[in-house]
């Protein structure tokens, strides 16, 4: 095992549902929270949104949180859940509801105790997504940068931006991205530069990792470029290191839904990237849908999807890598 691996192990090993897809992680008073969704299989209108709780030794059982039974009794699946906490605010939930990723729409919820309990859900305006997959990120500023998608067979995949002001009370998107033709790309994740120099980088469907720059906070990005990192098809995290070194967990290849191996590189610029572990090799396997953070004790937590079947945690010391 790699030096830098302090922990590694199943979020939970027996479960209600018997698949599990999309983690997100949060730091929180009392240790890290996940959130994930899971049931039958991804689309079933039985998925739902489970939390479950570290304490740096175990975690505590997963417990449901959100579903997607509308107040007509219909019922969809939920997707995606994002955890984020403003600076003095509480908790953010973000998931998203309805049969189809073209088709979904925006729900939050909140939790004012570290995500022991949740107000009731809200549904997000008209045209606000929430964070798609990754964490948004709160600026040196005050305002929140949600990194979000849109996903449509006749459109493509277009990646935008959505800001919050006033601490997540509103929310204001921006319009898509300048996707050279053919480039469809989804679920970016924000690296920070300083000075206001953002960089969003994620997934496509065949050109590899995405990255898109942005020298004014956010406001504009570049055109999209391929980094030259591979990419099948499949979701990737990044985070910024307090060392202002970046982080990047990726499915380390190009052949479309082959979903291993599950890698880290880093970086010093955000450009030259360099693949320092792997985390999963086994085929054959889906390792997907990774999350990361850095937690305050400088420890990195990474979670993703080992086969559908279970959500796995890796704590990283990012000094031996």
């Amino acid at each position: 095992m790699h030096s830098a691996i302090l922990h590694r192990g199943f979020v939970y090993e027996t479960a209600s549902f018997p698949s599990c897809h999309a983690s997100t992680l949060l730091e929180v008073p009392d240790g890290i929270l996940v959130a994930f969704f899971g049931g039958t299989r991804e689309r079933n209108p039985d998925v739902c949104i489970y939390t479950a709780r570290w304490d740096g030794r175990q975690w505590a059982p997963p417990v449901e949180v959100a579903d997607g039974i509308q107040p007509d009794g219909s019922r969809w699946p939920c997707w995606n859940p994002v955890l984020f906490q403003p600076k003095g605010g509480p908790i953010m939930l973000f998931y998203k509801v309805g049969p189809s990723p073209s088709e979904w729409w925006g729900m939050v919820k909140t939790s004012a105790d570290g995500g022991r309990t949740w107000s009731a859900a809200e549904r997000l305006p008209e045209g606000i997504l929430g964070p798609i997959k990754n964490k948004a990120v709160q600026l040196d500023n005050g305002d929140i940068l949600s990194p979000t998608s849109f996903e449509d067979d006749g459109i493509g995949w277009r990646v935008y931006f959505e800001r919050s002001r006033d601490g997540g009370r509103t929310w204001q998107a921006t319009p898509w991205g300048d996707h050279p033709d053919g480039m469809n790309a989804i679920q970016p994740s924000i690296l920070i530069h300083g000075g206001g120099h953002l960089q969003a980088i994620g997934r496509t469907r065949k050109h590899g990792i995405f990255q898109t720059h942005s020298r004014d906070n956010g406001l504009t990005w570049s055109r999209l470029e391929p980094t030259g990192l591979p990419n099948p098809n499949s979701g990737t995290d990044a985070v910024t290191l307090r060392d202002g070194r970046h982080l990047l967990v990726y499915n380390d290849s190009d052949t479309p839904k082959v979903r291993f191996p599950l890698s880290v590189a880093v970086s010093a610029d955000g450009q030259r990237w360099e693949k320092v572990l792997d985390l999963e090799t086994e085929p054959p396997g889906e390792y997907s849908y990774p999350a990361v953070i850095q937690a305050s004790d400088g420890r990195v937590h990474v979670s993703y999807t080992w086969k559908r079947l279970r959500i796995s945690h890796v704590v990283l010391d990012p000094q031996r890598l």
